[in-house]
């Protein structure tokens, strides 16, 4: 083999793998509406991951688009929805949220995806618990 050819299957692994961190992830969600009685415990992916990113040195002289990085995000998802136990009957019960299907290394669109840097950590019951099981697999 040449180096050139060894060189690059090296370089094709090592991308493929870095690639690959960018994935649909399990992830367990509390909801609840102070209306109704329980919260309900939802199981649904979300993306998660590395994305390969760098950092410029010139950032006085690049527009503001060039200084965007990028994040794990959908590439493919869908809207389930659940229903709330233990509503009023004034109260809508039911709940929708994403299931990412796919995922890609791309800018954050603030459209579909919550993009600040950290979250405020409220994922937890107040109210008994009633689950709702979502299957991971796709």
């Amino acid at each position: 083999m040449t180096a050139t050819f060894l060189m690059s299957v090296i370089f094709g692994l090592a991308y493929g793998q870095a690639m690959s961190f960018c994935i649909p992830t399990e992830y367990m969600m509390h909801v609840e509406r102070k209306e109704c009685a329980y919260c309900l415990t939802i199981n649904t992916t979300i993306c998660a991951g590395y994305c390969m990113t760098r950092d410029v040195n010139g950032k006085l002289f690049l527009p503001k688009y060039a200084l965007s990085q990028d994040v794990c995000t959908y590439r493919d998802f869908m809207y389930k929805t659940a229903e709330i136990p233990g509503c009023p009957r004034h109260v809508t019960p039911y709940f929708s949220y994403p299931v990412a299907i796919s995922c890609k290394c791309g800018k954050c669109n603030t459209d579909y995806s919550d993009c600040i840097h950290e979250a405020i950590k409220t994922n937890y019951c107040t109210k008994p618990q009633k689950s709702y099981m979502v299957g991971f697999s796709i």
